[in-house]
């Protein structure tokens, strides 16, 4: 039997991505999940077009931060798909505001979106893989997570949590069959920055050069698929050198690191962004 993919945050970006470039290899079938559900049929539509057949792809409305439905959620995928193989938790919301500014409620609400919903689902799903000591449970993280950016406090929190979490994970269930794997993305097209929070919750409504110029969502799925199909265990990605070389800064000199950042906020207040 075909393998089952379940992808939240699938109605867009880089989750409608991935979503297409499973339909496009073949051979698998699909959950889609995301609060919109027209977007999930659209991009259903989409997976079609590729040669999958309607009973390959199930629309499944979800909000991740209803914790509460998880349990339904995962019952209703093992009862019309019979297995999940793989688990992309990709729902999430980005920032843009400096903390001063910053409602305590809006980090609260990151947090639940990114992080909350994320190990909720997880935990849901997690019985089904170790009753079948199989599995691959993944998360869209950030170069945010990894490297603490100015105007993404709470994003840099929400992406910090989660690899830390699911890294954690890892070492956990690794005796029991179950993969994890970690995205880093850095700049890829997508609306990330215009549903992107602003100090008092509102959505931002702009569409950031460096998001406008990232990398191809079409792209980055296919090199993230390939190295999730490969068993990846963190997977940076993205066409920035600038971006990736934070990743390698923090690791071998982080103080430089610092200098930098510090510079480019520097840089970001003078211009009286935001």
């Amino acid at each position: 039997m075909s393998e089952v993919i379940w992808i939240t945050g699938a109605s867009s970006g880089i989750g409608e991505a991935f979503a297409k470039e499973f339909a496009r290899l073949g051979g698998y079938r699909l959950v889609l999940s995301a609060r919109r559900e027209p977007e999930l049929e659209r991009v259903k539509a989409q997976c079609l077009n590729q040669g999958l057949d309607s009973d390959d792809v199930l629309v499944l409305p979800l909000d991740v931060t209803d914790t509460d439905s998880h349990t339904d959620k995962v019952k209703t995928v093992l009862d019309t798909m019979g297995q999940v193989d793989m688990l992309i938790n990709n729902a999430g919301v980005s920032q843009r505001s400096w903390c001063v500014d910053t409602d305590l409620e809006v980090y609260r609400r990151i947090f639940e979106i990114d992080v909350y919903g994320q190990i909720s689902l997880t935990k849901a799903v997690l019985p089904h893989m170790r009753g079948r000591q199989s599995g691959h449970l993944v998360v869209t993280s950030s170069v945010a997570g990894k490297v603490g950016a100015p105007l993404r406090t709470g994003y840099s929190m929400a992406k910090h949590a989660v690899m830390g979490f699911f890294d954690a994970l890892r070492c956990e269930i690794a005796h029991e069959g179950i993969s994890v794997s970690t995205i880093t993305p850095g700049s890829i097209q997508s609306q990330v920055s215009v549903n992107a929070m602003r100090a008092d919750g509102e959505a931002f409504g702009i569409m950031d050069d460096q998001i406008e110029n990232g990398m191809d969502a079409d792209r980055c799925a296919q090199e993230v698929v390939a190295k999730l199909l490969a068993k990846q265990r963190e997977i940076p990605v993205g066409e920035s050198a600038m971006e990736m070389g934070l990743l390698e800064m923090k690791r071998s000199n982080p103080e430089a690191l610092f200098d930098m950042l510090e510079g480019m906020t520097a840089n970001l207040r003078a211009q009286g962004v935001y």
